[in-house]
């Protein structure tokens, strides 16, 4: 990780709300001959459009009074979109009793409920359905090593 990375980093984790709030993913890069932030915070309980623009201010605050980024930059504070992949624990929890879809390294796609998590494995409830038979449910275990990613699925029931 980059110098400044690991500045701004510091500077997002010494600013969220509470201890319920955690950064999802930083991204530094040049765009147009300017440098573009890319904050995505979280919370257990989901995050608010203030905890954003609370970190923002904060973030922009100290980038400018300690001069981190010496030319002119760009600073998005956000949370994650529906679309984008649960990449910590702490998201992967959150969302237990939710619908995951999961992109596994094979190549195959699996649906279903997220039931529990450990350190190294999920377990998720699948719906099997069989031409001419009733669905039935099993409970299907994926370590994390063979997950290239997932993604909460929306239900408008």
């Amino acid at each position: 990780m980059s110098e400044l990375s690991k500045a701004i980093r510091e500077l997002v984790e010494k600013h969220l709300p509470d201890d319920s709030h955690f950064l999802v993913d930083l991204k530094v890069e040049e765009v147009s001959g300017k440098t573009k932030v890319l904050i995505l915070i979280d919370a257990d309980q989901g995050v608010t459009i203030q905890a954003c623009a609370r970190v923002s201010r904060k973030v922009s605050e100290e980038l400018e009074a300690n001069e981190i980024i010496g030319d002119a930059y760009v600073l998005e504070v956000s949370s994650p979109g529906v679309d984008f992949p649960l990449s910590n624990m702490r998201q992967y929890q959150k969302n237990i009793g939710r619908e995951l879809k999961l992109s596994l390294i094979t190549g195959t796609d699996v649906v279903g409920k997220l039931l529990e998590l450990d350190e190294e494995k999920i377990k998720l409830l699948v719906k099997k359905k069989e031409k001419g038979k009733k669905a039935t449910e099993e409970e299907l275990v994926f370590p994390f090593s063979e997950i290239k990613k997932s993604i909460v699925q929306v239900s408008f029931k």
